[in-house]
C-alpha cells in the first residue's frame, strides 16, 4: 500500500470497532510490514451480557487483536464507562495528545465524523483535534452510519477478508449482534470490493491525506 514503513494508529472507541471498521486493511498493513497500533477507549463493561464476565472484551480484545497480528504490546486500552465520552472530552483529547507523541502514527484510522453513536462521535471529534496534521481516514460501521462517503478503498485478498472474520470470531460475547455474522461481513466486503472491480475491500472516507 505504501512505498516506506508507516506507523498506523486505529482508534476504536469500543472493543470490536476496529476490527469491524478496518479489520481487512489492519491485517493487510501489518502482512506489508507496517507497525500498527490499537487503541481501545471502552471495553464496554456495563453493557456485557449477564452470561459473560464484565470484563470479556479485555479478553477478547486482546485475542482479536493478536489474530490479526498486532504486537501485545501495542495494544492500548482505556477505562471510559461506555455512553459517558461525551462528559470526558478533555481526558480523551489528552490521551490522543499523548499517544501521538509516544507513538508519532503517520495514519490515523477512526470512526466516521457523522456516526450516530455518541461515543464514536466523540472519539471521531477529538481524534480531529489531536492529529489535524496527520493523514486520517474514518472506516464506515454501516448500523451506525446514516450515509457515508465511500472516497477511498483498500483491496483485500482472501487471505485478509478471512483474518477479519477470524479475529471477530474472538468476540462471543457479541456474536449475538447481527453484523457479527460472517456472512454480513463478507457482504460488505463483496459490495465495496465491487465498487473497485475486485472481490473484497474495505471503503474509508478520506478526512485529511498528506502527500509525503
Amino acid at each position: 500500500m505504501f512505498n516506506k514503513k508507516k506507523r498506523v494508529l486505529v482508534l476504536a472507541p469500543h472493543t470490536d470497532d476496529g476490527e469491524f471498521g478496518c479489520g481487512g486493511t489492519i491485517a493487510k498493513l501489518i502482512k506489508e510490514g507496517h507497525e500498527v497500533f490499537y487503541a481501545a477507549f471502552s471495553a464496554c463493561q456495563q453493557s456485557v451480557l449477564p452470561q459473560f464476565p464484565s470484563d470479556i472484551l479485555i479478553t477478547e480484545v486482546k485475542a482479536a487483536t493478536k489474530v490479526l497480528g498486532i504486537k501485545p504490546e501495542n495494544l492500548v486500552l482505556f477505562d471510559y464507562d461506555v455512553r459517558t465520552f461525551g462528559y470526558h472530552r478533555q481526558e480523551i483529547l489528552d490521551d490522543m495528545i499523548k499517544m501521538r507523541v509516544e507513538i508519532k502514527p503517520d495514519l490515523i484510522f477512526m470512526p466516521e465524523v457523522n456516526d450516530v453513536h455518541q461515543d464514536h462521535k466523540t472519539i471521531a471529534d477529538e481524534a480531529l483535534r489531536a492529529y489535524k496534521f496527520g493523514s486520517i481516514l474514518s472506516y464506515e460501521l454501516p448500523w451506525n452510519n446514516f450515509s457515508f462517503h465511500t472516497s477511498s478503498f483498500v483491496h483485500l485478498e482472501e487471505d485478509a477478508m478471512m483474518t477479519k472474520v477470524n479475529a471477530l470470531k474472538e468476540y462471543q460475547s457479541q456474536a449475538h449482534r447481527p453484523y457479527s455474522d460472517e456472512d454480513f461481513i463478507r457482504s460488505l466486503g463483496r459490495i465495496r470490493g465491487v465498487q473497485i472491480g475486485t472481490k473484497y475491500a474495505e471503503a474509508f472516507n478520506v478526512v485529511r491525506w498528506i502527500i509525503d
